[in-house]
């Protein structure tokens, strides 16, 4: 494992990081980790067809057919 040195970081900064951590029972180098983590670990983006596969199955195709111009004038209008 790497060490990490942070300079010049603003003393409330590091204060509240050190309140988080506390608040979340751990050590500011823990939490300081945890930041980093979420920060810099990002999930890969999914593909479009990935999204649309995920996406559930809800309703008929009737459910979602277009409607004319006329009923849309009067939901929207």
């Amino acid at each position: 494992m790497a060490n990490l040195l942070v300079r010049n970081v603003d003393e409330a900064l590091v204060q509240r990081l050190r309140e988080r951590a506390a608040a979340h029972g751990r050590s500011a180098e823990a939490a300081h980790r945890e930041i980093l983590a979420k920060a810099l670990w990002k999930p890969q983006r999914k593909t479009f067809a990935e999204v649309l596969m995920g996406m559930p199955n809800v309703g008929r195709g009737a459910d979602f057919a277009r409607v004319d111009d006329d009923e849309a004038a009067r939901v929207f209008g």
